[in-house]
């Protein structure tokens, strides 16, 4: 089995440049610490975000082959300065290979880049995958840009044209009083976002300008895209007059792009199978993170709907298309 959506954070590093609070690690135990913002807690982990060996007997519990370790989204620094964000990036790029090199071609590690900055993007993407990361992951916008921003659609040809994957993950999500009870940030919107910048992908006409070569895949499903994927079409056609910016209707670029399996639930996965087709979805459980799937691989073993070859494709076999890498003898 290939986990292609996990994240990591080391055990420390130096002060980041820029301005205003910036993420640091306070260290409360051998196996415990918490991500502070400036001053401010934001999330307790433990070692199973920098632990190697923590990570390995995990997988290893659960028959998981290989993982992909992606920046956890705080740490992107789209609000910094270009300069800062890179030299943010490069900071956590390098700490990344470090943990990653604990189990070569097992732990897989995609890289950060300052998305705000397309040149300086650019020139990480390759410094990153020179010093051996696989692919990179990118938050959904910068601020008020989204997929569609001619610097952002600059870097994914980029990406394409290097063999990279791109793994999109939601992040800095709008808060209001509304969203601040219940988790609703990450249980409204986290789907919205994924939601709106697919919408930018296809109504956007990013598709249209990047061919299949883009390997692109979006977290937690693709959030409420692939159920609204009638409403879209639907206005594509009632209202082409708004909506009819892309060549084809929204329903015609599900070929275009990948989503992972954690959606937690049986009725989602067979969702997303029968709207995208079985070789669209990957396996990932957004570990070490308690939102994420526990048990590794759990729902798609158990999906009752899928055929033995369709549950491979998920376990692994997409994964393999995704990072153009071979799985490990075994995998899947």
């Amino acid at each position: 089995m290939t986990d292609v959506h996990t994240h990591y954070v080391p055990r420390g590093w130096p002060d980041l440049p820029g301005t205003g609070p910036r993420p640091s690690l306070r260290v409360d135990g051998p196996a415990t610490a918490t991500i502070l913002l400036g001053e401010r807690p934001f999330r307790a982990i433990t070692d199973s975000a920098w632990n190697a060996d923590v990570r390995l007997a995990h997988m290893d519990a659960h028959g998981v082959d290989r993982q992909v370790l992606s920046p956890t989204p705080v740490f992107f620094s789209y609000d910094q300065e270009a300069g800062a964000a890179a030299g943010t990036a490069a900071v956590f790029n390098d700490l990344a290979l470090e943990i990653a090199a604990g189990a070569p071609g097992r732990l897989m590690p995609f890289c950060q880049v300052p998305l705000q900055d397309t040149d300086a993007a650019c020139r990480e993407l390759d410094r990153a995958v020179a010093a051996g990361h696989v692919g990179v992951e990118i938050g959904n916008h910068v601020g008020d840009r989204d997929l569609d921003d001619a610097g952002v659609v600059t870097f994914l040809q980029h990406a394409a044209a290097l063999g990279v994957p791109v793994f999109v993950h939601p992040w800095d999500m709008p808060e209001s009083p509304r969203t601040a009870r219940w988790m609703a940030q990450w249980l409204v919107g986290m789907p919205a976002e994924t939601h709106l910048s697919l919408l930018a992908l296809v109504l956007g006409g990013v598709f249209d300008r990047i061919g299949p070569e883009l390997r692109i895949c979006f977290a937690h499903g693709g959030g409420s895209f692939p159920f609204w994927i009638g409403r879209t079409d639907n206005a594509w056609r009632e209202r082409h007059d708004v909506v009819g910016t892309s060549t084809l209707p929204p329903s015609g670029y599900l070929d275009r792009f990948l989503v992972d399996s954690v959606v937690f639930d049986e009725r989602a996965l067979r969702l997303l199978v029968d709207t995208l087709g079985a070789e669209r979805v990957l396996l990932g459980t957004d570990y070490p993170y308690p939102l994420g799937e526990q048990a590794p691989g759990s729902l798609i073993r158990g999906a009752s709907f899928l055929t033995a070859d369709q549950r491979d494709l998920l376990l692994g076999g997409n994964a393999e298309e995704f990072l153009g890498r071979p799985a490990r003898e075994g995998a899947g």
